[in-house]
This record gives C-alpha cells, structure tokens and sequence, in this order.
C-alpha cells in the first residue's frame, strides 16, 4: 500500500480520549490512514502530497485538535527562524525602542522575534527563557548582565547563543555602554558650574547592573573634587513618575542649606517626576535646581523647560544586538564588545547654582 495513500477510515475508537492527553502527529497519522512521515510532509511541505490525502490529513489533524509544534519543526531543521529578547520592562521607553530597532532588523533578515518583560525578577526572566528555549529559538538577546547562572548553562546545552546589551561584560559578547563613565561625565559638568551638592535619584538596584553604575559614577566625580555624596541624596525609588516626585518631597524637605542644588535621575520619567513637583511647589528650574535626566525619551525635548539628559542610542543598541546575534547564529566571527558611546544633550534644566 501507497504510504502517501489514505487507507479507509476507522471507526472512532482509534481516535484518542482527548481528556486525557493531547494530540501527537501518531494519532493523526492513525486516524488518516497514512504514515507518520506523511503527516509531517503534508504539514511542513503540502504541495509535496497528493490532494486527497493532504485533505485526509488536514480533516483529521482538525478533529483531533492537533496543532505542529514550531520545536518539532525546529528540531527536525535545526533552525526556527524565530529570536528570543527579554527586557526588564515594557514601561521603559529605551527598551521598547531598543526592541522595535531589534525586530526591524530581524525581520529583515527573515527571523521572527518573540519578546517577553521579566519586571526585574530572576525566576520570571528563567521562565520566560525557559519556555523560548522549549520554543526552538536560534538565539536569544537579554538587558544587562546579572542573570540566572543556570541561564547560561540552559542556553550552551541548547547551543543558542546569547548577546548582552545596555551595559558591558568581559565575559559575554556585548552591545552597550559604560553606565557609570556616562553620569562621571554629567557630574563633572554640574561640577565644573559650580554645584556642589548634587543628588542621584535611580530605579531598583537589585537585579540591575546599570543603576547602581549610575550612581557609582556620580559618587566618584564627587569624590575626585573632595566632596562626598551624602546619603540622604543616594535614592533608590521604584520607577515612573510618581516616584520622581516622591523623590523630590525627599531630597527638598530639609534645610535649604542642606538641600541640593542639582540631581541626576536614573531615567527620563524620574526627572518629570521632579520636574513636575518643583513647578507645584513653586521651585524654578534651572534657576533654583537643576536637573538631568537619562535615556532622551522622546518627551525630553518637549518639556518646559527642555530637559537636559544622557541620550542612549537605544535604536543603534537594538539593531547593533541583531547583527551581533546574526553573526553569533552564522558562527561568524565579531567583536566580543560593541561600545554605543552616550552623550549629554544640554538643553534648559541646567544652570550654575543660584549661590555659588
């Protein structure tokens, strides 16, 4: 008998209890009447099956509720054609540009990519791993560099490779940035105007190798001048912009000589917060403080003032990680680090301190 042929169908007792398990390519094969390797033909490959019996096995495939499983796919062609990115939140704006870049990119080069947010939880950035690599992707770009060691090990045994981005590593191949030399820089310019007591307001330090650098670097300009960043203005707030202005009742209760007189925010949306708190409560910006925020969000240079910040190249960090991970899954040679340099876009919330 033609193996590609449909035999005549059996009664239903050859059909699965689909209570209790769900429909695998054997029982469709069963239930049309062909060979397993015609299933998978007529599914992966139709226009290499005859008609009827591509119709046979359609029909069948339908009635038990079977559906092909793109790892099955995967494993038969040792390609997927799909990519894994994991970012730590989708309310940040740099990584949701950064993520736009990276698909454009991959699209380009005929690859899907399937996105996930671990909202900065080491078990739920594991799960999501866990479930892309189960998907067969060929490879996988994540947000910084503190991860899951079983991470790594999940992903060599798999052989799907990874690339970092938003900060630097020598130990990972790398798109991104020296998080602490680009607030070293912003301090310094508030320096050199004359601030000395300048605060720095970020986001979760736990699970996040890029905060903590941020603040590390304003430390350290202020350190090379002979001041000391005080504890009271090192805040760590969750993030958005009520937590900027949250930041601000903080940093501005005290007496005014022991107020700052410029802060640097972790990102762009802290700074509104900020922003928008000082103009309630009747504090000039930049006249009576200044402020820079992180990122350039796309609101930065609408605001009254325009906000000064550290623009992030987050559509250069997004395609650069694709063409890095290409290259990664082509066992093409690269760089092991791919430095995006930031830069300080001076715009109107910052000014000399009005007592120097």
């Amino acid at each position: 008998m033609n193996p590609d042929q449909p035999s005549p169908r059996k009664n239903r007792s050859s059909s699965i209890d689909r209570r209790t398990r769900l429909p695998v390519a054997q029982d469709v094969a069963r239930l049309a009447g062909v060979s397993i390797a015609t299933v998978s033909r007529a599914l992966n490959e139709p226009e290499k099956v005859r008609p009827a019996t591509r119709e046979a096995v359609m029909k069948a495939a339908a009635e038990l509720g079977f559906v092909l499983n793109s790892a099955a796919r995967a494993l038969s062609t040792r390609r997927s054609s799909t990519v894994g990115v994991i970012v730590p939140s989708y309310g940040n704006e740099v990584f949701v540009r950064a993520l736009s870049s990276f698909q454009r990119t991959m699209r380009a080069a005929n690859y899907q990519v399937l996105a996930a947010s671990s909202e900065y939880d080491l078990a739920t950035e594991m799960q999501e791993v866990s479930f892309l690599l189960q998907r067969g992707v060929d490879g996988l770009m994540l947000v910084g560099g503190i991860h899951d060691p079983d991470l790594y090990t999940r992903a060599e045994r798999s052989q799907v490779p990874i690339i970092q981005s938003f900060s630097l590593s020598d130990r990972q191949y790398c798109v991104g940035f020296d998080n602490r030399e680009a607030t070293f820089r912003a301090a310094n310019y508030l320096l050199d105007l004359g601030h000395k007591r300048v605060a720095v307001v970020t986001g979760t330090r736990e699970n996040n190798d890029r905060a903590g650098p941020r603040a590390e670097g304003v430390r350290l300009a202020m350190a090379e001048r002979g001041l000391e960043l005080s504890p009271a203005h090192d805040l760590i707030v969750s993030s958005g912009i009520v937590a900027g202005r949250d930041a601000f009742g903080q940093l501005m209760g005290g007496p005014e000589e022991q107020r700052p007189t410029a802060i640097i925010c972790g990102t762009d949306e802290i700074a509104l917060g900020i922003m928008s708190e000082a103009s309630e409560r009747g504090v000039d910006i930049p006249r009576s403080l200044s402020v820079i925020g992180f990122n350039d969000s796309s609101f930065s240079a609408v605001l009254s003032p325009p906000l000064t910040t550290i623009r992030v190249d987050a559509d250069e960090i997004g395609k650069t990680s694709a063409l890095a991970l290409l290259n990664l899954m082509g066992d093409r040679t690269m760089v092991q680090v791919t430095r995006i340099t930031p830069e300080l876009v001076l715009r109107g919330t910052v000014a000399p301190p009005a007592k120097l």
